[in-house]
């Protein structure tokens, strides 16, 4: 769950801190006091998108940081992605500069903004304001049927099968379409593979053979170089190897008179020992080296080819044997894919597996929205639509990449009235109501330690919201639930409240969040109730509310 929140020059707020504690929280002050602003801060530390706008105006950064407790999924994912912690602790920190620059760290250790988003889901689950907005959507609809029944696996894999059955139809239709203009094609990279497979160049080979005609181009330079070397150091009148050694002879006579020539001499005796050495190897090398006409033609010609064919194909002759790999790869893959009978075949058997993954998802689909009718048919009868009940139809539909079905949700408010897709429903606060319902089911059905609704109980009111209030509070005694709220009957039903306002401070506004006590909840609801006047009644009544 969510321990902690730190924020620093974030919006409107400059430094705040808070401790949460398990159960049932929640948020509440004036309208534009600043409350969405916790929420906000707690995404970006999730991975949410961030720009400069979120910095505090005149700071340099807008600095966010939230601790959370560990459970298994989180500690498996930290040691799988090397995030892990000797104390056993689960810090995300998030900071957005003045310019829009994001820099991200899990437990100190720098990370990407979708490493935090991945971390995420396993640790908070949000509800936003306008959840039931998105819900008229059809593919909002699915994707919360599929999270529900835990189907994603199997959504991503009918998807996959869906791409390759198209992307083979899709390739088998261009050939047909455009048969001449292929063979064409192919008949030119069969030209181009062939001129290359008769030069059976090898990789590296353009390198060698340059050296060896470098070298054989040059032979007699070579040998005349080498021998007169030979010479000038070991074999002419006065050689040089025997000219250096006896000048060590003369000095070594002289070390008895003064050992500081000991350097000179040690000196003179390695130059003659290399001297001599670089004698034995320049002999070596004349007795190898000889002039070799007939190898240096045969050389020449392999060098003309490589050249020649080189220019032909526009590419350096150090790249003909690429050239060659990437022109076969081409030239097969265009093989294969003028065989019309087995794109066909090819065709057919994505086809069957994908129809195989969508029936299996379809019949998952069937059973899980049987489920979710009946439990959010159940939860609108406490939301004050007795006889009201809830549906999910799947419609068949063409094959696509989320399955054979369209997937509707159908309500009816009330009793004796036919159930309509959710995207009719006329009245703003029955959406609102079933809105919540399905968010409160679904919350139910995932892992999620730490749920947050942000003011989704908008439209909602009197002895509906009550019954709002304790639903969000009977789900605190499983996990850890923040809401942002207006409605006192729901602010009443929490473990914990903390109040938001807004103040001038220098000439700026701040936003503040401050927890609250008994006695300061008593007021706080009281204002909630009575508006900007706060009676003796109002703080009765709030009384009454706090105790319920």
């Amino acid at each position: 769950m969510l321990r902690t929140l730190a924020i620093r020059d974030f919006v409107i707020v400059d430094v705040l801190e808070l401790e949460f504690s398990s159960g049932f929280s929640v948020l509440t002050g004036e309208t534009g006091a600043g409350k969405s602003i916790l929420i906000d801060a707690l995404s970006l530390a999730l991975g949410g998108r961030g720009d400069a706008s979120m910095v505090r105006e005149s700071a340099a950064k807008a600095d966010i940081s939230a601790e959370f407790s560990l459970n298994d999924a989180v500690t498996g994912w930290l040691e799988n992605n090397e995030f892990s912690d000797p104390e056993q602790q689960l810090i995300l920190r998030r900071t957005i500069d003045n310019a829009g620059r994001s820099k991200a760290w899990i437990n100190g250790i720098t990370a990407t903004a979708t490493q935090l988003r991945e971390l995420g889901d396993f640790l908070v689950d949000i509800h936003g304001q306008h959840a039931h907005q998105s819900l008229l959507k059809s593919e909002a609809q699915r994707a919360l049927l599929d999270m529900q029944g835990g189907l994603q696996p199997q959504a991503q894999e009918v998807e996959t099968a869906y791409r390759l059955w198209r992307n083979l139809s899709k390739q088998r239709e261009e050939f047909e379409t455009n048969a001449k203009s292929v063979l064409q094609e192919r008949e030119r990279l069969e030209w181009q593979v062939g001129e290359l497979d008769k030069l059976q160049i090898k990789s590296g080979e353009w390198e060698q053979i340059s050296q060896e005609h470098s070298r054989l181009a040059h032979a007699a330079s070579l040998l005349d170089g080498a021998q007169e070397a030979a010479t000038l150091i070991s074999e002419s009148e006065h050689p040089v190897l025997s000219q250096l050694s006896a000048v060590q002879q003369k000095l070594l006579k002289l070390l008895d008179y003064d050992a500081a020539l000991k350097p000179v001499t040690d000196a003179l005796e390695s130059a003659c020992i290399n001297l001599q050495e670089t004698t034995y190897a320049l002999n070596d090398y004349l007795s190898r080296t000889e002039l070799d006409p007939a190898r240096l033609r045969e050389v020449e010609n392999r060098v003309e080819s490589i050249h020649s064919t080189a220019r032909r194909f526009h590419v350096v002759p150090e790249k003909l044997h690429e050239e060659f790999a990437t022109l076969s790869a081409q030239l097969l893959q265009l093989s294969n894919a003028t065989d019309i009978d087995a794109l066909k075949v090819q065709e057919e058997k994505a086809y069957q597996t994908y129809l195989k993954a969508a029936h299996k998802l379809s019949a998952s689909r069937q059973k899980i929205a049987k489920e979710l009718s009946i439990a959010v048919t159940a939860a609108m009868q406490d939301l004050s639509m007795s006889g009201g009940n809830f549906g999910v139809s799947l419609v068949p539909c063409e094959a696509a990449a989320y399955g054979l079905e369209q997937i509707e949700f159908l309500v009816a408010g009330h009793a004796g009235v036919q159930a309509r897709p959710l995207a009719k429903v006329a009245s703003g606060g029955e959406l609102a109501r079933i809105s919540l319902a399905i968010s409160v089911i679904t919350s139910c059905a995932t892992a999620t330690p730490t749920l947050i609704f942000d003011e989704v109980d908008s439209g909602i009111g009197g002895g509906v919201a009550e019954v709002v209030g304790r639903l969000l509070k009977r789900l605190g005694q499983d996990r850890q639930v923040l809401c942002v709220t207006h409605l006192p009957q729901v602010a009443s039903q929490a473990n914990q409240h903390f109040q938001v306002s807004k103040v001038s401070r220098e000439g700026r506004t701040i936003s503040s969040i401050t927890p609250l006590d008994s006695k300061q909840r008593v007021e706080e609801i009281a204002r909630m109730l009575g508006g900007i006047e706060i009676t003796a009644t109002t703080r009765k009544h709030a009384r009454e509310l706090l105790a319920s």
